[in-house]
């Protein structure tokens, strides 16, 4: 009756059960957006990633070593706690850093 009187009044209802959860996974980190845990560089590392660049042509753009841009993203997929390279591709078109086009 609680629910329907609430979402009745125009607000959104959550269960104790819901919420104790929701509170939970926020304050865990796992609602938090996964790109929020990358720098900036490391952003632009896996755009270019995504849009084919070779290792080489991202060190030559971003004026980097590719020692430095291979260490950008060996952290990436730490962070991101990704195994593989097709996992990051992968990572980066479902979280819009690159298209499909």
């Amino acid at each position: 009756m609680e629910a329907i009187r609430t979402v009745n009044a125009g607000r959104r209802f959550l269960s104790k059960l819901v919420a104790n959860d929701l509170l939970d996974r926020l304050v865990s980190g796992v609602l938090i957006d996964p790109l929020s845990r990358l720098s900036t560089r490391e952003r632009q590392v896996l755009q270019l990633i995504a849009e084919g660049n070779s290792v080489a042509d991202i060190a030559g753009k971003l004026s980097l070593s590719p020692k430095t841009v291979d260490t950008y993203r060996n952290r990436m997929m730490e962070k991101l706690d990704l195994h593989d390279f097709a996992s990051l591709i992968k990572f980066a078109i479902q979280h819009n850093v690159a298209s499909l086009d």
